[in-house]
């Protein structure tokens, strides 16, 4: 039941995972020109694709360079495939497989740092940005089962599934606080994870308790959430719920699905992100929001 409870995204969501385009340089020469857009957390926003090669950074498009199309700012996709929470805010914290990753192929935006220092400094040295997205915490819990299926159990075992959740939303809030803390006041939009099968009632149940703790912690730091679960539902119902039938997931070899978005998967979840901006400031379009922000 366990392992199904998390049937939203399987161990191979983060095991090999690849890059999205180069669309930005971590000196910021490029956004000095115009507005940016900071793009944060693990493999869903960094477009992975397992039938393409991992080491060719131009294979890959995730949501936020979408979103940047949509709203016509420049993306800087800081995602790391693999990121869990600790991870995300020291290079010694608890990790899936994002370092191993980045010693093998490369990010986006290279830089040497965790996530969360990287992303502090970007936003302190670029006050044009005007939009952050997250997505983030799901490999805090493919640690957690890895770790419970090891001989012995690995450190995270211990804190069951409740110290996972606890452990994760505390993450998030120090994440987002720390983002605040460096002055930016302008859009935080947590984008929440998707459902395999929102006919499967352990599918479903997975993907609203990992979705609920992002969901807490921006509640306390004036941050949006754009819905991946809702985005994707009414598509999903097309095929009776299944997210692999209606096309959402990529199709592998064998008729089987992986866990990571399709372009139309893709597409969906950058929708929510724009409606969700545009929901910010009802009275102007998206475009002009990020451009005059309140």
């Amino acid at each position: 039941m366990k392992v199904r409870l998390f049937a939203l995204l399987s161990a191979a969501f983060l095991v090999v995972v690849a890059a999205v385009p180069a669309s930005a340089s971590a000196s910021g020469a490029v956004m000095s020109q115009g507005l940016s857009y900071l793009a944060l957390g693990d493999s869903v926003p960094f477009g992975f694709d397992p039938l393409v090669d991992a080491g060719n950074i131009n294979n890959f498009t995730g949501y936020p360079e979408i979103v940047a199309q949509r709203l016509h700012v420049k993306d800087v996709n800081a995602t790391c495939p693999g990121e869990a929470t600790g991870g995300f805010l020291s290079l010694t914290g608890t990790d899936n497989v994002c370092r191993p990753y980045r010693s093998a192929f490369p990010l986006h935006v290279s830089y040497a740092t965790s996530q969360i220092d990287f992303a502090t400094a970007y936003l302190r040295a670029h006050p044009r940005t005007r939009l952050v997205t997250l997505t983030l915490g799901a490999n805090d819990f493919f640690r957690f089962q890895k770790d419970c299926a090891a001989t012995p159990p690995g450190p995270t075992c211990a804190l069951g599934l409740g110290g996972v959740f606890a452990t994760m939303q505390a993450n998030l809030n120090t994440i987002l606080a720390d983002i605040r803390s460096t002055g930016y006041a302008g859009l935080i939009v947590g984008v929440t994870y998707y459902s395999l099968n929102y006919a499967d009632a352990a599918s479903v149940a997975g993907a609203l308790a990992l979705n609920a703790q992002m969901v807490a912690a921006a509640a306390g730091h004036g941050a949006l959430i754009a819905s991946g679960f809702d985005a994707w539902a009414p598509e999903a119902a097309k095929a009776g719920g299944d997210s692999c039938a209606a096309g959402l997931l990529i199709e592998l070899p064998g008729g089987t699905c992986d866990v990571h978005p399709t372009p139309l998967g893709r597409d969906l979840l950058a929708s929510a992100v724009v409606a969700t901006v545009a929901a910010a400031c009802p009275a102007e379009n998206a475009i002009i929001c990020l451009r005059n922000p309140h």
